[in-house]
């Protein structure tokens, strides 16, 4: 893996490059639909590709758990199973595990935990969670880290930053002593939850094991959007400007936003899918939902700004009517909105950052969905 930093704006911290891997070229910043169990719920991967991402990410914890190991073995890694060419990061299942906590204990030298399907035991280490995505094949892998809910203890915040540092020792050095570098990158994970010393700390102690990235994580667990501000805010700059910088799970566009004002590069969040499943959609003109009873005999499109299949071809009053039939096309034809949404949102903010405009683009979108994100 490669990155190149090819430009920063002129009036803030938000960067565009580009990150070469073993399955081609991410243009960043990026937002990586999520894949949890080797498919986008309620689209194809066809879907995907013609929407035209760059990177999807998948789960460790759900393959692991179905279909398997073995089965991932026997397919040829997750990019042939699921007929996918491009690139896939999958992070190490830590946050599923963890938020399984009435099925998991936390060791020293790992995690043990019961299957949310039939109870099985298992166990994770920080080398057992390298060796399954190897055997995936993701071109970005994640370090298993241990992840803090909120509110959390200094205390208890303190102790988890302990062992995801030496985890992530670990890691590094079995990752450096196993694996291809060019074919699978790995990257470590700051936590420190709202606390700035603790986040300074885990964040410079790991950047001294030279990861190839380095992600932000614990953040959008429900802490206050002024805490996760401050927390990006304070942790950003103690990471490499050199490798990329990821924010896990934060999927709103004014967050990512923010994030991107402070220099981070890549973004995961179900939020999109999600909503978009509960009628929620997103638009270049803030948010409609789809279910509300003003849009029964409203005849234009979702949105005349976006060029996607669902806005060329259907009008409002039909989307409301396949999302209250409980048709099926209804969370086919969202997803893929607000999907294709999350695709130009990206590239209007890479556009304009390349061009030194970023302060404008931003100002248009805090306008746009300031009320109602």
């Amino acid at each position: 893996m490669k990155y190149t930093l090819l430009h920063t704006d002129a009036g803030s911290g938000a960067r565009a490059g580009e990150l070469l891997t073993a399955h081609g070229l991410i243009r960043t910043p990026v937002f990586m639909p999520v894949a949890t169990r080797a498919a986008i719920r309620a689209l194809p991967l066809r879907d995907i590709e013609e929407i035209g991402f760059d990177i999807i990410l998948s789960n460790t914890y759900h393959l692991y758990i179905r279909p398997g190991v073995e089965n991932m073995e026997k397919a040829g890694g997750l990019h042939r199973f699921m007929n996918y060419s491009k690139p896939i990061l999958t992070d190490s299942g830590g946050f599923q595990v963890f938020s399984l906590s009435d099925l998991c204990s936390i060791h020293d030298n790992g995690v043990e935990f019961k299957s949310h399907l039939d109870g099985s035991r298992h166990f994770f280490t920080p080398e057992r969670v390298i060796d399954i995505q190897k055997v995936i094949g993701s071109d970005i892998m994640m370090v298993l880290d241990q992840c803090t809910d909120y509110p959390a203890t200094a205390e208890h915040v303190e102790a988890a930053v302990e062992r995801t540092v030496e985890w992530a020792e670990i890691s590094r050095k079995y990752w450096g002593e196993t694996t291809d570098p060019d074919v699978q990158a790995l990257f470590a994970i700051v936590q420190g939850g709202v606390y700035p010393d603790l986040r300074k700390n885990c964040a410079e102690r790991l950047v001294e094991l030279d990861y190839p990235g380095y992600a932000i994580g614990g953040l959008s667990v429900g802490e206050p959007k002024e805490l996760y501000r401050e927390i990006t805010e304070i942790t950003v700059p103690f990471l490499p400007a050199h490798k990329p910088r990821y924010m896990m799970g934060v999927g709103s566009p004014l967050e990512i936003l923010y994030a991107i004002s402070r220099g981070v590069d890549m973004f995961d969040c179900v939020m999109p899918t999600r909503i978009a499943r509960n009628g929620t959609l997103y638009t270049s003109t803030g948010r409609v939902n789809i279910k509300a009873a003003r849009y029964e005999n409203d005849y234009s499109p979702l949105d005349p700004n976006c060029g996607c299949y669902v806005c060329r071809n259907y009008t409002k009053a039909y989307l409301r009517h396949l999302f209250r039939v409980g048709e099926i096309a209804s969370l086919i034809y969202n997803t893929y909105h607000n999907l294709f949404f999350m695709k130009t949102f990206m590239d209007d903010i890479r556009a304009s950052i390349m061009e030194d405009r970023f302060s404008e683009a931003e100002k248009k979108w805090q306008y746009i969905y300031g009320a109602d994100n």
